[in-house]
């Protein structure tokens, strides 16, 4: 290799080390600081690539919502019961200096101090309510609740909360017979004085029913009589113009008719005097009185 070469490839040698240095990228997945002997220099780096001292130092986080869950946490209510609640939390970086310098970019440490937030959150909610309270309010209004204050704290972490929710909550096996068959009694005093209301209401609306219906009948039988009445007047009244007309013929029915449901029938026996009116009309016509 000649000797004035080698300077040359020397000097490409420490252009490359120097770019190499020099030289970073930042993905679209990814937030950057830079740093230059521990204090922060640089901030807020697009995606791309991006210069830089050969000392500095670069350091990269998740810019992705990240999510965490913790289990078997326990928290006091109003009245003094322990209760067992799972939950997760879903959060990301919003301001990589301050979240730089209050965990030194570590995630594992951000979420403990995040989780420890969150528990405080948590437990001043539950301390606020008795175990009725929070099992029978909406669960929505309870998470939004810690969400709120959970919000509030994590503020100088430089980190965005999310989301914040309850994934089961449970009882301790020493409390929770006592606290089921508590529930369970007032739950049923609850069904009693809501079957008690819908009785009185059922008889209230029956009375109300028969009551309208009596009046109902007694209006239409009313009416009925009357109509019947009238019917019967008019009938009486056209009967007679009728008859008076004729009163022979209408004597000579009215005998018929007596004939046909007195005669005719097996078994019947008539006992008559021979001489009496009512076969005035199977004798001799001529005989009958007013006959010509």
């Amino acid at each position: 290799m000649p000797a004035r070469a080698f300077p040359i490839i020397l000097a490409v040698a420490v252009l490359l080390l120097v770019a190499a240095t020099s030289l970073f990228t930042v993905s679209e997945a990814e937030l950057a600081i830079r740093t230059e002997f521990g204090a922060i220099v640089g901030t807020d780096y697009e995606p791309g690539l991006h210069w830089k001292w050969p000392w500095d130092q670069v350091v990269k986080f998740d810019r992705r919502i990240l999510t965490q869950s913790y289990t078997a946490e326990t928290f006091l209510t109003n009245d003094n019961r322990g209760l067992i609640v799972d939950f997760y939390v879903k959060w990301r970086v919003k301001n990589p200096s301050v979240y730089f310098q209050a965990t030194g970019g570590q995630e594992d440490l951000a979420g403990q101090r995040l989780a420890e937030i969150v528990k405080d959150g948590i437990k001043g909610v539950v301390a606020q309510r008795t175990l009725e309270q929070i099992v029978s309010s909406e669960r929505a209004a309870v998470t939004g609740e810690m969400f709120g204050q959970a919000s509030r704290n994590v503020a100088n972490l430089g980190v965005e909360l999310t989301d914040v929710r309850v994934q089961r909550i449970d009882l301790p096996d020493e409390v929770s017979t006592r606290v089921y068959e508590s529930m369970k009694q007032n739950f049923s005093k609850i069904a009693s004085r809501l079957r008690a209301e819908g009785q009185s209401a059922n008889a209230r609306i029956r009375a109300s029913a028969e009551r309208e219906q009596t009046v109902i009948i007694a209006d239409a039988q009313r009416d009925a009589l009357r109509i019947r009445g009238e019917g019967d007047a008019e009938a009486s009244e056209i009967y007679a113009k009728a008859f008076s007309k004729n009163p022979e013929f209408y004597a000579f029915y009215r005998s018929l008719q007596a004939y046909e449901r007195s005669l005719g029938k097996d078994g019947d026996l008539l006992v008559v005097t021979p001489d009496g009116e009512f076969f005035k009309y199977l004798k001799d016509p001529d005989k009958r009185p007013g006959a010509k």
